[in-house]
């Protein structure tokens, strides 16, 4: 791990809120304390309700902060893939110091150009991922600190979102009494924990079937390079069950559980189960294979849609394979229906660490490891984002003077043109008046 210390997450999810703090200790990550609360406030992935989202942030942070023992103000945000846009950017700062040197402030200089872009005003950046750095025309550098250079390039990929998501997120932590110590995409968090470094590399589809929705995304090179999101996820299969089954959300989402089954064929249509139906007083029996057929409709329906927005990319070449997870995919089936909707090799990720061996789990504890595992250059360049204002061209950054010491100049400065006024003479212009009074003596 690149660094040490504690680390808070906050998955904002449609179904559930949940809150992790753990610590990195000589390259181990320990959990000590979760927070899991229901979500409230939340449609689909998207805040639809500010109070209500807050009050399940405060309930959950209280949860993790009972068992942890400790207070929790600096927390790690995920961001939901809803119309991420993936974008290369480049930028280009001349180094500053006398001896060439390249320092952090030229790191962060650099970043900063590689931001300047003409966005959208519906659109906000979220983060740049470094992927290389060039020095005088040699690239492939991972850090170029310490080198000595002319010109520091950056090549990057910008990832931006929705103003209005990125927003409202950001206003329900700040209520909730929180501060925001970083935001991470969550497919790129959920893709650091769940692939090892060859899945990343050479190629790997990474499927989260969340509550509200479900987001397919892509990784190679190490980079992420394609997010999709369907707005469906577990919460319509439960939906489903309670519509045909006459029942309410709640008993709906206790049959899936107990009895859930995504494949028909795997089923008897000799057991049976009860259901409360609304209207009746006494239980209905329902076959586990009828409420199998209800839920792998909607499974199919989901797993279809991502496959037609995988294949538009052809993703399904890559050598890494698939990787599920999320809170949908925990539903017995939903594995074996995949590989075979896919034609694929498909393989489930459940975290390994003790009390989080939940699918539900893997974006909370993929934005610590994301987070966690950040070289110092992510960091530098972070740190400035954060506390930078407008970009400023070159030229101007040059000139930069801090607004308290250019108001404590402006007191006592003048103009340079007056300074030489109703004064003595330059030294320049006494040497002009000593040529003009030799060549007028020459004439005389």
């Amino acid at each position: 791990m690149k660094n040490q210390g504690l680390f808070v997450s906050l998955d904002i999810g449609t179904t559930s809120i949940k809150v992790v703090v753990a610590e990195y200790v000589n390259n181990q990550l320990n959990i000590i304390g979760v927070g899991n609360e229901m979500s409230k406030g939340l449609s689909r992935g998207v805040i639809v309700d500010i109070d209500e989202t807050v009050d399940s942030i405060k309930r959950a942070v209280e949860q993790a902060e009972r068992k942890a023992n400790i207070p929790i103000r600096d927390v790690i945000v995920g961001i939901p893939g809803n119309q991420i846009s993936i974008e290369p950017c480049h930028g280009m700062y001349g180094v500053a110091s006398e001896n060439k040197e390249i320092t952090d402030k030229d790191v962060q200089n650099v970043f900063n150009a590689a931001r300047v872009r003409s966005l959208p005003p519906e659109r906000e950046i979220i983060s740049v991922i470094p992927e290389e750095f060039i020095v005088d025309g040699f690239d492939g550098i991972r850090d170029p600190r310490g080198m000595i250079g002319v010109r520091l390039e950056l090549y990057a990929s910008m990832i931006t979102g929705p103003k209005t998501i990125v927003h409202n997120i950001k206003r329900c932590v700040e209520r909730a009494g929180l501060a925001i110590q970083d935001m991470v995409v969550q497919p790129l968090g959920i893709s650091s924990i769940a692939m090892n470094k060859g899945e990343r590399d050479f190629g790997t589809i990474l499927i989260d079937m969340g509550g509200g929705q479900t987001t397919a995304s892509v990784m190679h090179d190490d980079q992420l390079k394609f997010v999709y999101v369907d707005q469906e996820g577990g919460s319509l299969i439960t939906k489903d069950i309670s519509i045909i089954l006459n029942t309410t959300i709640e008993n709906a989402e206790k049959i899936k559980r107990e009895y859930g089954y995504a494949i028909p064929s795997d089923t008897s249509d000799q057991e049976y189960f009860p259901v409360e139906v609304i209207g009746k007083d006494e239980p209905v029996r329902v076959d586990e294979k009828y409420l199998s057929e209800i839920i792998e409709a909607r499974v199919l329906q989901i797993l279809e849609n991502v496959k037609r927005a995988l294949d538009q990319v052809e993703a399904f070449e890559l050598p890494g394979g698939i990787i599920l997870t999320g809170g949908g995919a925990a539903l017995p089936g939903v594995l074996e229906l995949a590989e075979e909707v896919f034609e694929s090799n498909v393989k489930m990720y459940i975290p390994e660490q003790m009390g989080m061996r939940n699918p539900i789990f893997s974006t909370s504890l993929g934005l610590i490891k994301f987070v966690g595992e950040q070289d110092d250059i992510y960091q530098v360049a972070k740190n400035k984002a954060k506390k930078s204002s407008p970009i400023q061209t070159q030229t101007q950054k040059q000139n930069v003077v801090p607004l308290q010491q250019k108001q404590e100049k402006q007191e006592y400065s003048e103009p340079v043109t007056e300074e030489y006024t109703d004064t003595e003479p330059t030294k320049k212009d006494s040497v002009v008046n000593q040529i003009k009074q030799f060549i007028q003596s020459i004439f005389e």
